[in-house]
């Protein structure tokens, strides 16, 4: 179609990617890309692509690196990027460490990481939210859970970055650059990973990393290339997604500041609001599939082999799902959005992402009474996969 344009490296895009899917979704809901690849933006259709076990996520890895020269993963695949059996047998052994009970249980230390971050900054009248809130909370939480020193957060803070940044090297055929850093990272994140193993296979405690060890040690449910990559995949992915969810909720309801007010007023409202800021602007914009036959969507035949992107925020955004869309309603009820995808690989972390944006931002809300934007146009981070902020100044 000549009508629209898909260029989401465009800086207007990356600020506000929502009134070019409301077109596309209008005009060509299954849009094949000049690049090379196919877009989904209605909801029905990223539904039911995400549920099609002939849409398959195994593939895409090599077929990425045959395409568009990226690299093939330094570490093998993490579950993520897995498909039955082995992702099957993979989440079985990394789910009990997310049952909402274990979770739930969380609920006191992670109110005590945000009291703390909150009482650091609040002589100062204003902080960066992303640097000295978002970002040290769900980071602090995931590497307690696996049993990585909280210390060596920095450390790995830019390995995070690469490797998220990673994910749109597709997007990035003239930028090989961010390919090699992505695989840079990936490696550095092994090693270190290696070395921590070293020190609990010598040294088990009671956290998931040495748990994870002994399933490993087994010998047929975890190899060491995939302990790796479920190392990799906890930490980046356990803190990556919620500091966006964290910094873009806070930036929404600082826009729109009467169901700020809402919140304020009436605190029980937090489990939906999160709902709702999850749907409105979701951390993970999209993912990838590719048809191990083809497949027709919307009246369209996709070929087998070709690479399908359902976009979730897209969907998200849907009239024919969510009334009002594009309106902030944070006592939405019927609000079944798919910020966590749908189907096998729904987010494993969603009821700890959950409860970490519910304590944070309700937190936020009711002790900074004031809290206001410091800033006219908040930086997002150039991703179309991960949509988040640079920085994110506010005062109180």
């Amino acid at each position: 179609m000549d009508a629209v344009h898909f260029n989401p490296m465009d800086p207007e895009f990356i600020e506000d990617p929502y009134p070019f899917f409301h077109r596309l979704r209008a005009e060509d809901p299954v849009h094949q890309n000049p690049l090379g690849f196919w877009v989904l933006t209605r909801y029905e259709d990223v539904v039911a692509a995400l549920k099609d076990p002939r849409l398959a996520k195994e593939a895409i890895a090599s077929f990425v690196a045959a395409r568009f020269g990226a690299p093939v993963p330094a570490v093998g695949l993490s579950m993520l990027d897995r498909d039955p059996p082995d992702h099957t047998r993979l989440r079985g052994l990394v789910s009990k460490a997310f049952t909402p009970r274990v979770v739930e249980g969380l609920r006191p230390h992670i109110q005590s990481i945000v009291d703390g971050l909150l009482s650091r900054v609040e002589s100062e009248h204003s902080m960066d939210l992303i640097e000295e809130f978002a970002y040290p909370l769900p980071v602090t939480v995931i590497c307690q859970m696996l049993g990585v020193p909280v210390a060596d957060r920095e450390r790995f803070k830019q390995w995070g970055l690469d490797i998220a940044r990673g994910l749109d090297t597709i997007l990035l055929p003239a930028e090989s650059e961010v390919g090699q850093r992505s695989t840079a990272a990936r490696r550095a994140l092994a090693d270190y990973f290696r070395e921590l193993i070293a020190e609990r296979r010598a040294s088990p405690r009671g956290d998931m990393l040495s748990g994870l060890i002994a399933a490993e040690e087994s010998g047929d449910k975890l190899s060491t290339d995939e302990l790796l990559a479920t190392c990799i995949l906890l930490l980046v992915a356990g803190h990556e997604t919620t500091v966006n969810l964290i910094g873009n909720g806070t930036l929404a309801l600082l826009r729109n500041p009467d169901q700020l007010q809402r919140l304020r007023e009436d605190p029980t409202l937090i489990g939906s609001a999160v709902e709702e800021l999850l749907r409105y602007d979701g951390p993970v914009q999209r993912t990838a599939r590719i048809p191990s036959e083809d497949v027709t969507i919307c009246g369209r035949t996709i070929p087998k082999g070709e690479l399908v992107m359902p976009f979730i925020g897209a969907a998200d955004r849907d009239p024919a799902q969510f009334p009002e869309p594009d309106r902030l309603d944070i006592g939405r009820t019927d609000n079944r959005h798919i910020a966590f995808g749908w189907g096998i690989h729904f987010c494993i972390g969603a009821p700890l992402a959950r409860l970490e944006g519910q304590i944070a931002i309700g937190t936020l809300v009711q002790r900074l009474p004031k809290l206001a934007l410091a800033t006219e146009k908040p930086e997002h981070r150039l991703s179309l996969t991960l949509r988040g902020l640079q920085s994110l100044p506010v005062s109180f």
